[in-house]
């Protein structure tokens, strides 16, 4: 279903992405929002996210971002009063079930919350805040006085002969973010296992509000260190279509660039990792060794291992020496080999193979039913991604080729990270032999009256989503950030339903979620 189909009559095209895509802003009523809803998850449409913001006067408004046929629908509806008992919106999570938790953190945030929503449970806020505050608030009502202790979480119970609670984390073994898991078994067979998150919370969003517009790419690079290309793209695009800004041809193509090496450093990471998680230590000292190498070039070629801040407001602050296209094309051909070598020892490796195969299946139902995106989807059968669904540039140009897997367990995730390894190979090898000249950035400026903008950009977990709001004076009103790990970690919940206790980590890191971008 094409946007033009729903026919607002206050739509507004806020911005062309390069290819077939577009950006569609419309402000709408109570009923009309619960029928785009439904409308939209009958045409087979996606929500990317759900947020809240404060509007000017006290007034504040409920918005959704949709993915259709033609690109972005971002629908906005007034609410009166974020105060007290008001502030109530129509529930969306009996169309899309993603829409749960993120009204739960609406919720925490704004004090805004969601009529007849089954779950109303904090979800950011765990019992440490002062009394009756919502950070995003200007003007909060909390007091000074906080609770003394953290609140008791009310879990799901599970009943039963032989049912018993296990309770891991949120601190765990190692070096690795906070996150709550209890899993109610039965012996070693689980048959629920419920998430805690929040705990790597930050207050980024409040963050953006006090943060220069055209310094913002550098608090969204930070939100997540691992997607940090990502986020500060996603940011850029948003400011850039904005301000109307045109990037130069060189810089969209070093962006791609820099997106597919990051891509490469997570999945060597996670290759190794999962190799470790099966009892294979060989798989994790040579990945890591691979992963390493990737890393140490990033650092010579742009200055940073992680890519961080490579990405700015009308372009890229680093142009690439030529002696570093040489030795990327050089690096390429090695990790194309030593990939497809550790490729074949893991298919040979009758013990991974036994821990691999048919542990945490995610079907492409369930995957649909959840929103599931990016490499989670794809190995669940669902060719989603947006380089090719929704091109922006330099992807408009090159003709990604999606990698899938149909059976969705954890042998799949590992084998669509070896195949997106190479075809992330040939992208670069592509950017870094057409790499057009002439210069590597643009002035940004805003013209002074008040303009929004989007961005999307496919990461290596999924889509990366960015709502910006500017006010007449240049400054950021609101910025809204989404990490696809919103719709996807519900998704492992039901994926272990069915499996062992010990299975869980491999589990748990065949999709390998993010909390900071998570949590903000």
């Amino acid at each position: 279903m094409r946007i033009e189909a729903f026919g607002f009559p206050n739509q507004v095209r806020l911005s062309a992405f390069a290819g077939k895509s577009s950006a569609f802003l419309a402000r709408l009523d109570a009923d009309t929002w619960t029928r785009t809803a439904g409308t939209v998850r009958e045409a087979g449409g996606r929500l990317i996210s759900l947020w809240g913001s404060e509007e000017p006067a006290g007034t504040f408004a409920m918005s959704v971002a949709y993915a259709l046929e033609d690109g972005i629908l971002w629908l906005q509806l007034p609410v009166d009063d974020g105060h007290g008992d008001g502030g109530r919106y129509p529930d969306l999570s009996t169309v899309f079930p993603c829409a749960t938790r993120m009204q739960r953190a609406v919720y925490d945030l704004l004090g805004l919350s969601a009529m007849d929503a089954r779950d109303t449970r904090p979800w950011l806020n765990h019992g440490n805040w002062p009394v009756d505050y919502h950070p995003l608030q200007k003007l909060s009502s909390g007091t000074e006085r906080f609770q003394s202790a953290e609140a008791d979480y009310p879990f799901v119970h599970v009943a039963g002969d032989g049912v018993h609670e296990i309770a891991v984390g949120p601190i765990h073994a190692g070096v690795i973010e906070p996150g709550h898991f209890r899993f109610s078994v039965v012996g070693e067979k689980v048959l629920r296992l419920e998430e805690r998150l929040g705990y790597a919370h930050r207050g980024i969003e409040r963050l953006f509000a006090q943060t220069p517009l055209l310094v913002g790419h550098r608090l969204a690079g930070r939100i997540a260190g691992d997607t940090t290309v990502a986020f500060a793209w996603a940011y850029c695009m948003a400011v850039e279509r904005a301000c109307d800004a045109r990037i130069p041809p060189r810089a969209q193509w070093l962006r791609g660039l820099l997106l597919e090496r990051e891509r490469i450093a997570n999945h060597l990471g996670d290759l190794g990792a999962l190799g470790n998680d099966a009892g294979f230590g060989f798989g994790l000292a040579q990945f890591s060794r691979l992963k390493e190498d990737w890393l140490r070039l990033n650092n010579r070629a742009f200055k940073h291992r992680y890519l961080m801040d490579q990405i700015v407001p009308g372009g890229v602050a680093t142009d690439i020496d030529p002696r570093f296209v040489t030795a990327m094309l050089t690096q390429c051909d090695q990790i194309d080999v030593q990939v497809r070598v550790m490729q074949r020892i893991y298919d040979d490796q009758s013990g991974l193979q036994d821990r691999f195969a048919g542990a945490g299946i995610l079907s492409a139902k369930a995957a649909a039913h959840f929103g599931v995106c990016g490499l989670a989807a794809r190995a669940s059968g669902r060719k989603a991604d947006i380089r090719v669904d929704h091109p922006y540039a330099p992807y408009h140009e090159v003709q990604v080729q999606v990698v899938s897997d149909d059976r969705g367990d954890v042998a799949a995730r590992v084998a669509v990270r070896f195949n997106e390894i190479y075809e992330s190979i040939r992208l670069i090898r592509l950017f870094l032999d057409d790499l057009p000249g002439g210069g590597v950035h643009t002035p940004v400026e805003h013209e002074g009256s008040p303009s929004c903008g989007v961005g999307w950009i496919e990461g290596w977990r999924g889509d990366v989503f960015v709502a910006l709001e500017v006010g007449t004076d240049g400054t950021i009103s609101r910025c809204h950030c989404h990490d696809p790990s919103w719709q996807n970690w519900p998704a492992v919940e039901h994926a272990i339903i069915g499996n062992i206790v010990p299975d869980f980590p491999l589990i748990n890191k065949s999709f390998n979620l993010s909390y900071a971008g998570h949590d903000l």
